[in-house]
Formats: structure tokens, sequence, C-alpha cells
């Protein structure tokens, strides 16, 4: 039997329905990924690094997985794109976007390689990411 791992992953979007977009991530996620532990409720706020006249929607959920942490950047890179997102966001340029899902934690493993980085290295400069995850994670252990 696989051994199992909590993750920590926010999403966001701020195109067509953006609601709906999160809850069609979480049901992607629960398919491709593992058991939704629980999710933060969702939150909204302005474009971060970037301008755009669309707001988002954001949410953290934890996340119980057999997956490694390169296997669920793949997979949560392949629900973004079957979801319709074309483009990711590279060297810090930013873009309107169906869905993003980033990856917060990953029990409590510390990775910096080209493609995967975790903790996320922006996250606690994001409102929008540290008030959803203090909502459902014990901040206070990190």
């Amino acid at each position: 039997m696989k051994r199992k791992h909590i993750a920590y992953l926010a999403y966001g979007s701020n195109l067509g329905d953006k609601e709906n977009n999160i809850m069609q991530a979480y049901r992607l996620t629960e398919q491709k990924v593992g058991r939704m532990v629980k999710h933060s409720t969702l939150m909204h706020s302005k474009p971060w690094g970037f301008e755009s006249a669309n707001a988002f929607v954001n949410s953290v959920a934890e996340v119980e997985t057999t997956l490694s942490p390169h296997e669920l950047l793949r997979a949560t890179q392949q629900i973004e794109r079957e979801m319709g997102r074309t483009r990711k966001s590279k060297n810090g340029e930013y873009h309107d976007r169906i869905i993003d899902i980033d990856i917060l934690l990953y029990d409590d493993v510390s990775i910096n390689d080209p493609d995967l980085v975790i903790p996320h290295p922006l996250m606690r400069e994001r409102d929008f990411v540290m008030q959803p995850l203090k909502e459902i994670y014990d901040i206070t252990q990190f």
C-alpha cells in the first residue's frame, strides 16, 4: 500500500464562472490527486503581480494523496489544461486564467527544483493564499 501524504493546494480563477471553475477543479482533484480532506471558503481578491479588470476567486484545499510531489505537479497541471488553461505564468509574468493550482505545502518536505519549489516561495506574500490557508491549517506549525 502506498504511503499517504498531505498536500495543501491553492486554487485561483479570474475568467468565466469563477466559483464554478474552483468547484470543477475540486472535483478533478478528487479524481486525479486524492481525497479532499477540507477546503477553505471562497475568497475574492484583486489580481496580484499584473493588471486586469478581472477579479479572482481563491481557495485553499487540504488533499490526501499517494502521489509524489512531482507526480502531484503533473496532475495539477493536467487539471489546468483539461479546464482550458493554455499558458502558465513564467518568470513573474502573470496572465488572466480560467484556473491556477499551486502546491503550497507537501508534508514537511522542502524542494527547490527548477520546476517545483515547496513550500511555495511566494505564498507568504499573498493574502489570498494565506487567509484561506489559515482557515484550514494551523499556521503555527510551520
